[in-house]
């Protein structure tokens, strides 16, 4: 053999067993894993740039899960017949593994960062993506690449009365609550789900008990870890500083940044107030400054922007919009504003707007859903669009892109629960939400 193998594997509370190895697959890459679980199997690759690219001050992450056709004994539809762009389901899992991954990064780690998962063997009763995120987080934990983790993610649902991690997809429709929960050893970084409907006790139950199988795979990890001798990560230096630049900036701003913010304007008029008092100290600074002391005032007027109205909530109680901490923002409502529509709403909330349509169809109309893992038909369909003039901007049209399709999902699942069983309601059901205005919370406006 030209490979060193290290595998490691942990039961879940039912006695059900999942293993890790590295050094097998994918060898050239910064990190890589197979992560297994009965017949389902999950290649996790990642690879970082050792530099980051000039003036890029955030973390140009990207994280893609795919499922090959081949891992369920299917080719692909179409004329084709090969995979291609990310399907819907495949771009939530991809949400969910990149949400729990971002803030585990260090804030000053700015080099391109790919993260690819690959369900390479499909179990048709084993869901692969509560194991994305354990798989993801082992490829880093045994590559150098700077991470604050290991996390993991699981799926726990309550089935029959009982708590179960990672239950299998037949036990899953009889489930009366089911989030994936998301987490590191010491905290909970994000938990995406539904129920029926659950009371606070119940819920933090649930939590608790993902966690505990979260603390179980994060040190699996550590151990693979530390086998693969990747306890040292790379050194870096992605960010110029300037101490004075900082502190002068803050000085002159400040107090400035805090009084637009509590003057409880719009947002429009807001933003260019702000970029009023930026543009100001810039020019205060001198014609000749060099492009990294401009580029570092923007960033240092954006951490002023943030510590103030940070402060400005924490201590007075205000909010940007001049409210108090638990007033409401100003809603109205509208029905039937469209006249030839099947269904149609208006709803706003504050400066966040969304004009919605219902569309009744026939069993024709059904969505065919061509996956690896899933296929077959849906009957309830709901669209979310977010244009850019919704925010004032000018954004090419491109087609739906990972947030739609994620804030898209959040009102499916929501609404799904009181919608009727598939065998009760004849209709293909397609709701559109087309965002017109936002400032915040455009999903729970949908």
């Amino acid at each position: 053999m030209s490979y060193n193998l290290i595998k490691k594997s942990f039961d879940l509370v039912d006695g059900r067993t999942i293993e890790i190895e590295t050094g097998k697959l994918a060898k050239q890459a910064d990190g890589s894993v197979v992560v297994k679980m009965g017949d389902t199997m999950l290649l996790a690759t990642v690879v970082s740039s050792k530099e980051a690219k000039e003036g890029v001050d955030f973390l140009p992450l990207s994280v893609d899960y795919q499922e090959k056709y081949a891992a369920a004994g299917r080719i692909p539809a179409g004329f084709l017949r090969r995979e291609a762009r990310l399907s819907d389901y495949e771009v939530l899992i991809s949400r969910l593994v990149d949400r729990a991954l971002r803030p585990m990064f260090p804030e000053d780690y700015h080099a391109d960062t790919q993260v690819m998962i690959s369900l390479i063997s499909a179990d048709k009763n084993i869901m692969p993506d509560a194991l994305a995120g354990l798989a993801a987080s082992a490829a880093l934990a045994v590559s150098d690449i700077p991470f604050n983790g290991p996390i993991s993610e699981v799926r726990v649902a309550k089935i029959d009365g009982q708590l179960v991690i990672n239950p299998y997809l037949s036990d899953l429709e009889r489930a009366t609550l089911e989030f994936i929960v998301a987490g590191s050893e010491n905290d909970i970084g994000m938990v995406e789900g539904e129920c029926s409907e659950i009371d606070e006790e119940e819920m933090i139950e649930a939590i608790e008990f993902a966690h505990k199988a979260i603390k179980i795979q994060v040190a699996v990890q550590k151990e693979l870890m530390a086998e693969a001798g990747k306890t040292v990560k790379r050194t870096y230096s992605h960010e110029h500083s300037n101490p004075a630049l900082r502190e002068q900036v803050f000085a002159a701003t400040y107090q400035q940044v805090y009084d637009v913010a509590k003057s409880g304007s719009s947002k429009h008029d807001r933003s260019d107030s702000f970029k009023q008092i930026q543009d100001n100290f810039i020019a205060s600074l001198g014609e000749d400054i060099d492009d990294i002391t401009k580029s570092l005032a923007k960033k240092y007027f954006h951490d002023v922007q943030y510590d103030a109205i940070r402060n400005l909530i924490l201590d007075e109680g205000i909010r940007l919009d001049g409210r108090d901490v638990r007033t409401v923002r100003p809603i109205w409502s509208e029905i039937g504003y469209l006249p030839a529509a099947h269904g149609s709403a208006v709803f706003t909330r504050g400066e966040t707007q969304s004009l919605t349509t219902v569309t009744l169809g026939t069993k024709l109309d059904e969505q065919m859903i061509d996956g690896a893992f899933f296929n077959g038909y849906q009957k309830f369909i709901l669209h979310y669009n977010f244009p850019g003039f919704s925010t004032g901007e000018v954004r090419p049209n491109r087609g739906a892109g990972r947030r739609e399709i994620g804030h898209g999902n959040l009102a499916q699942r929501s609404l799904k629960k009181v919608m009727p069983k598939d065998d009760e309601n004849p209709y293909t059901v397609r709701i559109v939400s087309d965002i017109l205005e936002s400032n915040g919370s455009s999903s729970m406006a949908t």
